[in-house]
């Protein structure tokens, strides 16, 4: 699981910054008025990566806690 959760945090940072590259390469040939509006794309693609980061994070700290619970070791 926690390669499938790598590669999928990966996706989203590559999605968010192709994406934001490719509205800005299309703001700058067709116009911005047209294409500013699809940065939210981007722009949650990358808040979608980092939610991701910090929930992996959360859940590393959870299973060493379950197994530091089970081992009977407190903190």
């Amino acid at each position: 699981m926690k390669g499938y959760n790598k590669i999928m945090q990966l996706f989203w940072l590559a999605t968010g910054i192709v994406t934001i590259i490719a509205v800005t390469y299309l703001g700058f040939t067709e116009g911005f008025e047209r294409w500013a509006s699809y940065y939210i794309f981007g722009v949650f693609a990358i808040l979608l990566f980092f939610i991701r980061r910090f929930m992996m994070k959360r859940m590393v700290k959870h299973e060493e806690y379950l197994k530091n619970k089970d081992k009977g070791v407190t903190k």
